[in-house]
């Protein structure tokens, strides 16, 4: 009889994932060594090779393929019972694994993780930091953190703070030898900062006013996926940029950059703290939700 465990199993779900012994091991916070140990135990016990390895692929074999077609839903179902027993937990406890971008990790960790911290000391919160967005689900995650406009569409979103804008801005220097836009349109005769968002795509500018929507594929000499690096783009006289209105608020004051199109710029929702809804969520998961709500409420 072949003794398996939890750990075991979940070691080839993840490598499946993620194509990579190293990414797996640091996902389910093992040691490389102790990883592999593990997966070699496995096909010791089943008397087959699930992996195809080499110095820089690792791919299923069709072996590890059907096992991980027959294990995977079970193990999901496995991981579905623990959620509803954590659930009933009334003391929040045990390890809440958030995923946020960097420059929201910023933004939240005082206000609402230490707080949480505080409150909660028989928690503990990973937070891993990404640029890309990912299906928390899928990766194992609890909670996300991102701008509304990015929150995938399934999920429960929870504002996490005030009403948020976007801004375009130029230098000075920029302006000296052209108009101001006076509508997005006139951004097309414009050098323009754009952006590559978390998934790949471009990012099209987007404008509202009046009820009337309009998103703009502006044209220019470089592409980003930085926020700071699009601000020094714009403070050396570059070209426009469209981003976060809190990003530029004190070189707008002190007159390093000039904002256009204010009009064209209404709030939106910031930050929020994102969910599955079909999940049974567990204690800790209810508490910081709830401290989010009431941080929230305490802004307004």
């Amino acid at each position: 009889m072949i003794r398996t465990g939890l750990p075991e199993l979940n070691a080839v779900i993840a490598v499946a994932r993620y194509g990579s012994f190293r990414a797996a091991a640091i996902d389910l916070g093992m040691s490389t060594t102790a990883f592999s140990h593990s997966i070699a135990k496995l096909e010791a016990g089943l008397g087959v090779r699930l992996f195809n390895r080499t110095t820089r692929s690792v791919s299923l074999t069709d072996a590890g393929r059907t096992f991980v077609e027959r294990v995977g839903p079970a193990l999901a179902e496995i991981h579905d019972a623990m959620e509803v027993v954590r659930s009933q937990q009334e003391k929040p406890s045990g390890v809440l694994r958030i995923n946020v971008a960097l420059p929201a990790a910023q933004e939240i960790l005082s206000p609402l993780v230490l707080e949480f911290l505080r409150r909660y000391p028989d928690v503990e919160i990973d937070l891993v930091t990404e640029g890309r967005l990912i299906d928390i689900v899928a990766s194992g995650f609890d909670l996300g953190v991102r701008v509304y406009d990015l929150v995938p569409g399934d999920m429960i979103a929870v504002p996490l703070g005030r009403p948020q804008r976007y801004a375009v801005v130029g230098s000075p220097s920029y302006f000296a030898n052209r108009k101001n836009p006076r509508t997005p349109a006139d951004l097309l005769s414009h050098s323009c900062v754009r952006v590559r968002l978390p998934n790949g795509a471009h990012y099209r500018w987007q404008f509202e006013k009046n009820a009337e929507s309009l998103q703009i594929d502006v044209r220019g000499p470089i592409m980003l996926d930085d926020g700071g690096l699009a601000r020094t783009v714009a403070l050396e006289g570059l070209g426009l940029i469209f981003i976060h209105e809190y990003s530029v608020l004190t070189d707008i004051a002190d007159g390093r950059l000039v904002r256009v199109l204010e009009d064209w710029t209404p709030p939106f929702p910031g930050l929020c703290l994102y969910y599955p809804g079909r999940r049974n969520q567990s204690a800790a998961v209810r508490a910081l939700v709830a401290l989010a709500k009431e941080l929230a409420a305490q802004r307004d």
